[in-house]
């Protein structure tokens, strides 16, 4: 069994795993393994379930790692995978127990994510929200062209409205496992005073990045750098 950790990264709502791209290479360039989990988004309980799953097939320790709402999912997954050693979260909720991803974006003010910028479809009975296309850049990645957040706005996936305002259940992952945050500072989804006030109260080690919310795209040398820290760390 190596001892070198697995980096699995889950992305969050309104993307999916490509949005890892840049990440991925410079990971794999430095000799991590890397898994890509495609987010179900459909419910906290249950994509974490889905995560968790993922996670424990992986033969080793491994560094888990949360965009956006995913790090709600990381914070419950990792609860039920033995094998993880570090949590990462990127632009991402860190919610205690009794607290949801939309609770938690609205804490501080700044977040534009909202009526006048979401669709509301049902799928199967339940709603579920997507950014209109219009706003996705100022959004999510008003850092990126929009050559790029155009073909981001048709590609995303949305997430069903349950899954951002489920509470978390049980003890939160980040009160026994190391964490580390990339706060965002130009997040127009989940403002960074939020991130800053979710990462203090984690512990975690904090690295403050120029970024959107698509830090993972814009920034992904900072990105991979950070997971590089962690399974250093964890090793």
């Amino acid at each position: 069994m190596s001892t070198t950790p697995t980096v699995v990264l889950v992305h969050g709502a309104f993307g999916d795993s490509g949005m890892w791209k840049g990440v991925i290479a410079k990971l794999q360039g430095q000799g991590y393994t890397t898994v890509a989990a495609a987010n179900p988004l459909r419910g906290l309980e249950s994509d974490a379930q889905y995560v968790a799953t993922v996670t424990e097939a992986v033969d080793g320790p491994v560094v888990l790692v949360g965009h956006s709402y995913a790090g709600a999912i990381i914070t419950r997954a990792a609860r039920d995978a033995s094998n993880v050693e570090a949590l990462v979260y990127v632009a991402a909720f860190q919610p205690d127990e009794g607290e949801s991803a939309l609770e938690n974006a609205s804490r501080f003010p700044g977040a534009k994510m909202g009526p006048d910028t979401t669709a509301v479809t049902e799928h199967d009975g339940e709603p579920e929200l997507r950014i209109l296309p219009q706003h996705y850049q100022d959004v999510i990645a008003g850092d990126l062209p929009t050559e790029i957040t155009d073909v981001l706005a048709v590609t995303q996936r949305p997430v069903r409205q349950q899954a951002l305002t489920a509470e978390l259940s049980g003890r939160p992952a980040w009160r026994t496992l190391p964490s580390w945050a990339l706060i965002a500072t130009q997040d127009n989804a989940i403002p960074a005073q939020a991130q800053e006030f979710m990462a203090e109260r984690a512990g975690s080690h904090v690295v403050r990045v120029e970024a959107s919310h698509a830090a993972s795209i814009s920034q992904p040398d900072a990105v991979a750098n950070l997971i590089i820290e962690a399974a250093k760390a964890t090793r």
